[in-house]
């Protein structure tokens, strides 16, 4: 019979732990390795499965600590469900330099992450025959209707009706501060968490497109653009984001400079 060392040396490399499952990324969650890696080890040469073992493996720990901080942090910045924003909103005083103190309707958003190897926050461009905003880019969302219990409701409604998102698949996890529109709303943004495997379609008469875009993007403070414009008479300051393609500004880029500032980021 062989002795232990023997036997152990004709056996494959391997960081398996005896926990074989994976996540909703695709990770075994004993040893990090895909599917296919699995599937693949016996195969493998030593070398390659060196390679897997020391460098790729500790980098996908390394990614899933960091994801986890950065969730941690976004949660702990959030205004808790239990405790909703009831307004004004942040921009409160400036809204009043420009509309007076008229009624400001309520509304809500869904700024979405969806569950990833990197959150990736859901978009949408709308279409440019709206009359409000066209062609710009937008969080799913809108006013508040009279059957809605509160805000949450408010933005899974709208999200279903825009994008086709299935309330079921979304956890919500907090609020940001009120923010009030120069078309005179006061919006409610929900920050939630849309699983993996929500399948989305734009209602093509308001959405022309959902798109994503990595949370990390935003938490980059370069991509973040500050900039003054004439309104109304007046010099207001204003940020932006350009994604690729698509600029992200206005009340969607003021939404995301307060999610930053809650989490430390801007």
């Amino acid at each position: 019979m062989p002795d232990d060392a023997a036997l152990a040396a004709t056996l494959p490399l391997t960081p398996c732990i005896g926990i074989c499952r994976l996540d909703d990324r695709g990770y075994c969650i004993g040893c990090r390795r895909t599917d296919v890696e699995i599937g693949r080890w016996l195969m493998m040469s030593d070398a390659e499965r060196r390679h897997i073992m020391h460098e790729i493996l500790p980098a996908r720990h390394r990614q899933a600590q960091g994801i986890t901080a950065v969730m941690g942090t976004l949660q702990s910045a959030l205004l808790p469900l239990s405790a909703p924003p009831t307004g004004p909103g942040w921009n409160h005083a400036d809204m009043t330099a420009l509309l007076g103190h008229t009624l400001r309707h309520p509304a809500a958003v869904l700024i979405g992450l969806r569950e990833s190897a990197q959150p990736h926050l859901v978009l949408t461009l709308r279409t440019d025959q709206l009359q409000a905003h066209a062609g710009q880019v937008a969080f799913p969302g809108g006013r508040s209707d009279p059957g809605d219990a509160d805000a949450v409701a408010t933005a899974l409604r709208e999200s279903e009706e825009e994008i086709g998102l299935d309330p079921a698949l979304v956890t919500p996890l907090g609020y940001l501060d009120c923010f009030e529109t120069i078309s005179g709303y006061c919006i409610t943004p929900v920050v939630a968490r849309i699983a993996a495997e929500a399948r989305l379609r734009p209602a093509p008469d308001e959405v022309a497109e959902v798109f994503e875009v990595p949370l990390a993007f935003f938490l980059d403070p370069s991509n973040m653009r500050r900039y003054t414009m004439e309104f109304r008479g007046q010099r207001r300051p204003m940020v932006e984001f350009v994604h690729g393609r698509h600029r992200i500004w206005g009340a969607t880029a003021a939404m995301l400079c307060n999610l930053l500032q809650r989490m430390g980021h801007a």
